[in-house]
Formats: C-alpha cells, sequence, structure tokens
C-alpha cells in the first residue's frame, strides 16, 4: 500500500498542472493548501495567435520546439475557436517535435501525437543543447514560447543552426490578482502551520520570491523555508533553488521527475515526524 500523508498540510504554489497535482496529494491523505501563483489568459490581441496557426496549416514547420503543455493547449483551443482544430494538429503530425521536458508531450499524446525527442533537462539551456545535436540548416521551426521569458538565447541559437525560428506566445499570466495569497503562503509557513511546501516548476520559485521582496518579507519568507521542509520535482527546480541560496530537503528518487515519485518521497519523509500542519 503506498504511504500515506494523513494528516499533513502540504502546500502548493499553483500555475498550470497543479489541479492534478492537488487531487494526487488529496488521494493520499494530504491536506492541501493550494496558493494561485497567478492566472493564466488568451492574449489580448489574439492576431498573432491565429496568424501562426494559419500559417502551420498553410505550410507546416519543418520542426516544431513546444516548451509547454500549456502553450500547445492554448492553441488547440484557439484552433478550435477559428474552426480549424482538425487542420491545426493535421499539420502539427508533420514536423519533428522537440518537447522541453515530459509536459508538452503530454499534451501531444492528448491529440494524438509524440514528441520525437525531449529534453533531458526541462529547461531552456536544455532545449537549446537538445536541438544542437540535431541538423536543422534550412528548416523552419515553429517555437511555443511562454510569458515572462527572455528567449532570445533560443531564437539565437535556431538562428545559428541555419534554420528560420518561427514563435509565439499563446498566453499571459496575470500575477497581480495572487498576490494575497502568496502572502498568506508566506504567513503560514512562518507560523510553523505547513508540514512540507511542494515544488513543481522553478517559476514558482521566483514568483515566491518577487513577492516577498516587493512586500517587504523576504525575511519572513527565508525563516518560514527554513521551518518548512521544502520538496523538489527534480533538478531545474533544485537548481533554482540553489541559485537563491534555498536547498530542496526531499527529492524523488533517481531520475523519476514527476508528481507521483515526488508525492511518494513526501509521504516517506514526513512519516518520521508528527504532523504540524493539521493541528493549526
Amino acid at each position: 500500500m503506498a504511504e500515506r500523508l494523513n494528516g499533513y498540510r502540504i502546500l502548493i504554489l499553483e500555475t498550470r498542472e497543479e489541479a492534478q497535482f492537488s487531487k494526487l496529494l488529496t488521494e493520499r491523505g494530504a491536506d492541501v493548501l493550494q496558493c494561485p501563483m497567478f492566472t493564466i489568459n488568451d492574449p489580448p490581441d489574439p492576431a498573432a495567435v491565429e496568424v501562426w496557426i494559419r500559417g502551420a496549416i498553410a505550410q507546416p514547420f519543418d520542426d516544431l520546439v513546444l516548451m509547454t503543455g500549456e502553450g500547445l493547449r492554448r492553441l488547440t483551443t484557439a484552433a478550435r475557436r477559428l474552426n480549424v482544430e482538425a487542420d491545426f494538429i493535421a499539420s502539427l503530425g508533420k514536423p519533428r517535435k522537440f518537447a522541453r521536458g515530459p509536459k508538452p508531450g503530454r499534451a501531444l499524446r492528448e491529440v494524438g501525437l509524440e514528441p520525437q525527442i525531449t529534453t533531458e533537462t526541462p529547461t531552456t539551456e536544455g532545449v537549446i543543447e537538445m536541438l544542437s545535436r540535431v541538423d536543422l540548416k534550412g528548416r523552419r521551426v515553429g517555437v511555443q514560447l511562454y510569458p515572462d521569458k527572455d528567449h532570445n538565447a533560443l531564437l539565437a541559437a535556431i538562428t545559428a543552426k541555419g534554420a528560420t525560428a518561427i514563435p509565439v506566445t499563446p498566453y499571459v499570466y496575470d500575477a497581480r490578482a495572487a498576490d494575497s495569497h502568496i502572502v498568506t503562503a508566506i504567513e503560514e509557513m512562518a507560523n510553523e502551520r505547513i508540514d512540507a511546501i511542494a515544488l513543481t516548476n522553478l517559476g514558482q520559485i521566483r514568483r515566491l520570491i518577487d513577492v516577498a521582496r516587493e512586500r517587504g518579507l523576504e525575511a519572513r519568507l527565508r525563516g518560514g523555508l527554513k521551518k518548512t521542509p521544502i520538496a523538489s520535482v527534480g533538478p531545474a527546480v533544485s537548481s533554482e533553488l540553489a541559485s537563491h541560496g534555498l536547498s530542496a530537503d526531499i527529492y524523488p528518487p533517481g531520475d523519476a521527475f514527476f508528481m507521483r515519485p515526488l508525492i511518494s518521497a513526501m509521504a516517506a519523509a514526513l512519516a518520521k515526524k508528527k504532523p504540524r500542519g493539521a493541528a493549526r
């Protein structure tokens, strides 16, 4: 029987796929505190996305780089609104598909497709390294980007290989509305009412620290994180933690950088401690 999390209060920082993460934690018996980090919206001006979709249909790419699963789902939804969803998905079946980690791969499988190559590390640097090993000369490369990230290095790397990069950013973040939730999460950790914080992408760390600094709460955040075990899903998150002088206390075994192994690792680590979150 899988190890349980009964009585343990787990903080998760919601971004894209954390609804599923929350469900998995709850199934193990955890008391989940969900902290929305931002909301995801379609771009205010959808014209550029529509042009990209129609271009992909009219002249399918030679290669396609997918940075997020959310991005592909947004593109598919936009194609549905344009009444070209079937044509769009058919066009995506033609290029080689490169995925930044497992999440874009899952989104591809939802529409009956598979990535040809997936990065070993789900970072922009990992994508650049992956592309450095393939021939791109003279090829048209569709690139699905995500907001709040400088993608110049990625686009430059594609161009340097002799290819034409054709980028699209199919969604935007609205972060301000979520600031109060983040402040609450900081206070809960500082007051020792959280048994573990689970981090599944590096953007969560940046956002947490940015809001703490803006609100004059960075010292309180760091104090809370010293009292709260930090669970990291994989090397990209752990590297981001290290860049801010933090480190993971809980980590999935081997190279199982997914939600279920992370949950099992939390259950094993926390089983040695008395739950404190449930007694708030």
